[in-house]
């Protein structure tokens, strides 16, 4: 992957401003140091015997951090920063962590708070700019959603968008958003570029989902799990509580079925999770309607996990898009919920089923210590790269190291659960349900159900 992916930074000019940070140039005095230039990791740790040491700047990632010499005057910086896309745990604590980094680290007196999006910058929806410094933002972290208000849509206004930019005198741009978001954001900094503008537009990465590619973990997530893990252990228990219990519950994951599978393994009460990764049938002598019988008559309940994006290309029979350019899905949820009752109710079998969708609940909750410390950590990074004049740049986690990223291979494609890896491996031990449930078709046996898989 290293050797497809360009991951070198650009930067809007020459450093040559000394950083206000007082920080040391020298290792073993004790003092917290600058990250220099030559500070890279490897995006892949693995490494094959007698593989060539060599490798170029462009296969190497750039460590995040504070720069000695910085781009930017400080006190002529006016930043922007703004939320955009659904809600996730932990927004309040990146825009915090950035504010409190450029008034306090920088001294940076001009912080505006783009409202609602990328729709904030657009003369149609008259949304003033919010003033921020450290007295506003000190207890955001405190609570769910986003302190700016968020929406989606508006990123392909890229014209009025960098007009308004203009017009606010905006030297650098935060971005906390999604897939769609940096897209847009890229496409801003595009424009940027083409008027010959100074502005830094740095991204970063939100979604809940964790597919962001390359990132290791996104904020928001371990919140996530920590919530739906809330949310299994009830279903489990009124499951466990009635004649033939079925707890059913819904997560969130798109395209991909991270929260569906840490959360089995954090749980230890799922017994069968369905991801848009897995195929399946219904119903057959391999299929997920027959195991999941099978389960009741052996154990008397089941729980079946289930994220937001598995079945859609069964599901879906005509695709439209929302205003972020999204994917509207069908609510895989409610027809597992009807087939399953519609099959053991053909059966003359009595079963209890409780369906729960905890969605809304799960991405508007405040981020638990952990996220936070990671979101601060990540607001941080992205003040330090904004004011040493990087652009087009995503902060991420990766191999444990706060780096930089491109925007264009950050959005280059997605992260998904690996049928044949480790963490489906792991999952598959905790829910004991089988490798796969797909008929495998012979002379003696034919199933007309498809198997499903998005």
């Amino acid at each position: 992957m290293s050797e497809t992916f360009d991951f070198t930074i650009e930067e809007l000019g020459n450093r040559n401003i000394k950083s206000p940070i007082t920080m040391s140039t020298v290792q073993g005095d004790l003092m917290a140091n600058y990250v220099t230039d030559d500070q890279f990791i490897r995006l892949n740790a693995e490494v094959g015997v007698g593989a060539q040491a060599s490798i170029e700047r462009s296969q190497v990632l750039e460590c995040a951090g504070p720069r000695e010499m910085i781009y930017f005057m400080p006190a002529h910086v006016h930043a922007g920063i703004v939320s955009c896309g659904g809600l996730c745990p932990g927004i309040n604590d990146v825009i915090r962590a950035i504010v409190r980094c450029l008034w306090y680290r920088y001294g940076v007196r001009r912080i505006s708070g783009i409202r609602y999006g990328y729709k904030g910058f657009l003369p149609d929806y008259q949304f003033a700019p919010k003033e921020l410094n450290p007295d506003v933002v000190d207890d955001i972290h405190k609570l769910g959603g986003t302190f700016l208000g968020s929406a989606r849509g508006g990123g392909r206004e890229v014209g009025k968008i960098v007009d308004a930019m203009e017009q606010l005198n905006l030297n650098m741009l935060f971005t906390i958003g999604g897939d769609g978001t940096q897209r847009g954001s890229l496409d801003i900094a595009e424009e940027i570029d083409k008027r010959k503008l100074k502005i830094a537009m740095v991204g970063i990465p939100k979604t809940v989902d964790n597919d962001f590619a390359f990132i290791q973990k996104s904020f928001g997530f371990d919140t996530a799990v920590v919530k739906a893990v809330e949310v299994v252990t009830a279903a489990h228990m009124e499951a466990h509580s009635q004649i033939n219990g079925i707890g059913l519950v819904k997560v969130m994951g798109r395209e991909s079925g991270f929260i569906a599978a840490h959360t089995a393994l954090a749980s230890h009460e799922v017994n069968f999770v369905l991801i848009p990764e897995i195929p399946f049938n219904f119903e057959g002598y391999n299929g997920f309607l027959r195991h999941l019988e099978d389960r009741l008559k052996s154990r008397k309940h089941a729980v079946v996990l289930v994220a937001e994006g598995a079945m859609q290309d069964f599901l879906i029979k005509e695709k439209k898009t929302d205003a972020g350019g999204n994917l509207k899905m069908a609510d895989v949820g409610t027809y597992l919920r009807d087939r399953i009752q519609g099959y053991f109710d053909e059966k003359k079998i009595e079963i209890n089923l409780k369906y729960i969708d905890p969605s809304y609940i799960i991405r508007s909750a405040p981020a638990t210590p952990g996220d936070s410390i990671y979101c601060e950590r990540l607001g941080n990074a992205a003040a330090h790269a904004a004011m040493a004049g990087k652009t087009k740049v995503l902060i991420g986690l990766i191999n444990n190291e706060f780096v930089h990223l491109p925007m264009k291979a950050a959005v280059s494609h997605r992260n998904h659960v690996d049928p044949e890896g480790s963490l489906w491996r792991d999952t598959l031990d905790a829910t004991h349900q089988p490798i796969l449930m797909v008929n495998r078709f012979d002379d003696n046996y034919s199933d007309p159900a498809p198997a499903v898989q998005n």
